[in-house]
């Protein structure tokens, strides 16, 4: 996930001080796996984050939904709220190869037409991914005139740690309702960012193939793809303002249960994203909002209204 988020510039009364402030920045939003661990709901924030190759962090993330209380087109409409917060890191191992990990805590809640309300909380689906560095930076392109290139290829695997109830599936056409999808899902991706003195861009696109649970469910694969700009303003040698801008898109396929295709459980969602990151030597806070541009989940029939994610890292 080390697409760079802003090259310092060439000039040396612009350049931070080595040893008290993380040189190279890494502010790309990666979608790589939903936030809930199930299908078209997914609110796949990514591993976005300002500080050096090691960090910790914890990360909160809130999803606002619709979705209808049944299958016919004028069903009631469902209130839901994904909450997540997540304990998360970024680790190298040599010089080319990352090693990426979350394990996610949940506390959902939805609200019925009658008023009534239901809430799951728990453990969700832990992550763990590997990239490897093709192309990347030579160790003197921090004072490079010209355009850095980073380009990385990874897989990774999502663990059932987060429980699926079956329950949840029925009566409702949004069956994301959940703290896992209960399967061993696998995840192929690549990445590719371009930087020149503070201005940066990245692109990426990813696959997850999710696999059956033991209760004879399969929710669909999914593609994420996405683009982000930025540019990295320095107010001092130990503090960095990030602002971002970006398009990202998701797109679902079909779930199965008992190897039969499950209605209405396709869908595509496009989004716009605005996000600012502050720096503090190896304190990095962020703050991000995605705001849907145009979606078609589940045939109309659930509707996202925003995802928010605000989280707090520390360089290791």
């Amino acid at each position: 996930m080390l697409l760079l988020g802003g090259l310092l510039s060439a000039k040396a009364n612009d350049l931070p001080e080595v040893g008290s402030y993380c040189i190279w920045k890494n502010t790309e939003f990666e979608y790589f796996c939903d936030t809930c661990g199930c299908g078209g709901n997914g609110g796949s924030m990514g591993f976005g984050t300002g500080l050096n190759n090691n960090f910790v962090g914890l990360r909160y993330i809130g999803q606002k939904y619709r979705s209808r209380d049944g299958i016919f087109d004028n069903s009631p409409w469902i209130n839901e709220n994904f909450n997540t917060v997540q304990a998360w890191g970024k680790f190298p191992v040599g010089k080319r190869v990352l090693i990426n990990a979350l394990l996610p805590y949940h506390f959902h809640n939805r609200t019925f037409a009658d008023n009534t309300e239901q809430t799951i909380t728990g453990v969700g689906d832990a992550t763990v991914l590997a990239y490897y560095n093709v192309l990347r930076q030579t160790p003197d392109s921090i004072i490079s005139i010209k355009p850095e290139h980073v380009f990385q290829i990874g897989v990774g695997v999502k663990l059932p740690t987060g429980s699926f109830d079956a329950a949840n599936i029925e009566g409702s056409v949004n069956p994301s309702f959940q703290l896992g999808t209960g399967s061993w899902d696998y995840i192929l991706a690549a990445n590719y960012g371009v930087t020149h003195r503070n201005w940066g861009l990245s692109a990426l696109l990813n696959y997850t193939i999710k696999t059956e649970n033991s209760k004879n469910y399969l929710f669909g694969n999914q593609w994420n793809v996405a683009v982000n700009t930025y540019k990295t303003f320095y107010v001092s040698p130990s503090v960095s303002l990030t602002p971002q801008f970006g398009l990202g898109a998701e797109f679902f396929e079909e779930n199965r249960e008992f190897n039969l295709t499950v209605p209405d459980t396709r869908g595509d969602v496009y989004f716009a994203r605005f996000g600012l990151e502050t720096n503090y030597n190896r304190y990095a806070l962020g703050i991000s909002s995605m705001i849907p541009i145009s979606q078609n989940l589940n045939e109309g029939k659930v509707e996202v209204k925003n995802r928010v994610s605000l989280y707090l890292n520390i360089n290791i």
